[in-house]
Formats: C-alpha cells, structure tokens, sequence
C-alpha cells in the first residue's frame, strides 16, 4: 500500500501484484466461470448493456499492461467502450455499472484499475502457463538424456553405466554448456572423454 495523490487527494493504493512485464500468448486463456456469472448480482441486476461492457472490460484488459487492469482514464474509456467522456464518467457512479468492483490500484507509479475477480483469473492462467512450461522443459529433458543414454551405448558403454542417474545428468549438463546445435556422435564422444578425465565413470 502506497499513499498516492488521486484527484488532488491523498489515497492508500494497493500495488497490483502482476508486473508489466508479464504476458499470455496465443494459447493461454483467462477462465470465464459462467455460473459464477449467472449467481451473481451484477448479472442479475446490471443492464445489457452493462453486462455486455462488462464482458468486453474482462476480455479488453487481458491485452492491457499490466495484465488484467484498465486504464483510469475517461478517455481511454471511453474509446474501449465506443462512448463518450461525458457516458464514463455516468457509467463510473452506478452502482451496477461496468465498472463494478474495479478499484484503483498503482502499477509502477501509474495509477489503473483492477478488479479482484479479474486478478484471481490471472493468476490462475499464469500458473496454468508456467507448469505447461516446466511440463515441456520437463519432456524435452527426458527426451535429451534419453537420447545420450542411447549415443553413449552406440559408443560401446553398457546399459549398466548408462543407467547412472547422476552420470547422465553431468553429462547432459555439460552437452548444454558446451556442446552447439544438434547433437551427434562426436558431441557424444566428446562427453564421454570430458566424463572420463573428470572421473565421472
């Protein structure tokens, strides 16, 4: 929380927690949890035409940065949601407006809008991004140390000393470290005389 001048008056603001440097590719999407929708009172209150703003604020700002938060700007506003200054700012003071539940918060030193929901969602489709991520690292790291294990017995080692856990994963390390392009038998060879002179085997 940071005491920050709002309009010519002082405000505590929370720091939205999502740097700007984050981003959702092509990919990635933020969940819609329609019967959170449908149970709520902006649903079950809000206008169509509120509601359709308030579905297009939602989509609007997983393009925006930081991810997940909306300009505090009636003229920005207005443009994202083809009205004029004058509608922001009446479509601001309604209780059931598009604008529910968006609270100013600070990114950096520039004052936005977030919306708790919103926030949730991010996150989740981050960390949804992030274990994919590790899940292909993880499978593109097998697949490697796989195909070492097989180069190496192509070069006369046994299944047994190519079974040595930590004896692959030095030799791997040291491939990624040192070794250019794709991996052939020399790269293999080459591995295989640095692991023997650092007594590895």
């Amino acid at each position: 929380m940071r005491l920050t001048a709002v309009a010519g008056k002082e405000v505590q603001l929370e720091h939205y927690p999502i740097g700007r440097e984050e981003r959702l590719d092509a990919h990635a999407f933020v969940k819609w949890h329609y019967h959170r929708w449908l149970s709520s009172r902006s649903f079950r209150l809000a206008s169509w035409e509120a509601q359709g703003m308030m579905r297009a604020l939602f989509d609007m700002c997983q393009t925006e940065s930081p991810i997940g938060t909306l300009p505090n700007d009636d003229d920005e506003l207005a443009v994202m949601l083809r009205v004029d200054r004058r509608r922001v700012q009446e479509l601001r003071t309604q209780e059931f407006g598009p604008l529910r539940g968006w609270q100013l918060c600070l990114c950096d030193d520039e004052v936005r809008l977030m919306h708790p929901v919103v926030l949730e969602q991010v996150r989740d489709a981050l960390a949804r991004r992030d274990a994919r991520e590790l899940s292909r690292e993880a499978a593109a790291e097998r697949k490697r140390r796989e195909r070492l294990r097989q180069g190496l017995m192509d070069l006369g080692l046994t299944e047994g000393v190519v079974s040595d856990d930590l004896l692959i994963e030095r030799m791997d390390a040291w491939m990624l470290a040192n070794v250019r392009g794709r991996r052939a038998a020399h790269s293999y060879a080459a591995a295989l005389l640095h692991a023997k002179k650092e007594r590895w085997l």
